[in-house]
């Protein structure tokens, strides 16, 4: 049996996908997807670079796993390969500083957006430079232009969000990425027209427009939707390492050397 690494998997609709994108490969005969472990394992005639482009044209990621001394055919040995526990590892690393990136730029973006809000539900009086800067008709256009400055890095961190939805959405196998990347992204996609009203309005003299629009903002919404995903991502990538590893050491139970005895009498 083959093993495989595959990548961009994001719930059970992705790896059925996974699975049967390869099922249908002349040659496989009998394929199964592990979620947990990022991990395929294929048993058939079929050749090894067919099978990833299977799963390639079903939206996701897949690269051969090297056994330990094995280099494959034709090719020069390879140094260590990556375990499941290892890229697990390194994913949950990644996740982890993309969601503290995520934090720190949501903070300033939730204060200027709602800010304001806050300030009246304590009953306290805005900061002079906020109110001269930010607030009233006049600071429309900064409002609006300061959060969609503030929420562009946070989706430049989270980008993976949306290469991994619109790529399966593409090959029309939507996951939990693909619902991900459609919200935040018509959020900042009207974000930005209401920017070109504000603008509109601000030029041609209509203050009921540009009032309209500086409260039709979302882009607020879509650094909180990227980022209380992101959470769930690293909470789910923490609980999938540990389990991995628990499976792990299970498996490390088994003995190495089996002695069978045999009653020839």
């Amino acid at each position: 049996m083959e093993q495989y690494n595959i990548t961009g998997m994001s719930c059970a609709a992705c790896s059925a996908r996974v699975e049967k994108a390869v099922s249908k490969v002349p040659g496989v005969t009998s394929c199964a997807v592990s979620l947990l472990t990022n991990s395929m394992g294929v048993e058939g005639s079929a050749d090894p670079q067919t099978v990833i482009s299977a799963v390639e044209k079903a939206g996701y990621g897949a690269s051969l796993r090297q056994e330990k001394g094995n280099a494959g055919q034709g090719a020069q040995p390879a140094a260590k390969a990556e375990s499941p526990a290892d890229l697990q590892k390194k994913e949950q690393e990644q996740m982890k500083k993309r969601l503290i990136w995520s934090i720190v730029l949501l903070i300033p973006l939730m204060y200027v957006s709602m800010g304001h809000m806050i300030y009246n539900w304590l009953g306290v009086g805005m900061p002079p430079l906020t109110m001269k800067y930010l607030h009233g008709a006049q600071n429309a256009l900064t409002y609006s232009f300061t959060q969609f400055l503030l929420v562009l890095p946070i989706l430049i961190i989270n980008k993976k969000f949306f290469i991994n939805g619109f790529k399966t959405l593409a090959h029309r196998s939507p996951n939990m990425d693909s619902l991900v990347a459609i919200g935040a992204g018509a959020s900042v996609v009207y974000g930005v027209y209401a920017i070109y009203r504000i603008g509109y309005g601000l030029g041609y003299g209509q203050t009921d427009v540009v009032t309209q629009y500086s409260h039709d903002l979302y882009f607020e919404s879509a650094g909180m939707i990227l980022t209380l995903i992101t959470v769930g991502k690293y909470l789910e990538s923490k609980s999938k390492g540990r389990t991995s590893e628990a499976i792990t050491k299970l498996l490390n139970l088994a003995p190495k050397k089996v002695h069978v005895l045999r009653n020839d009498t």
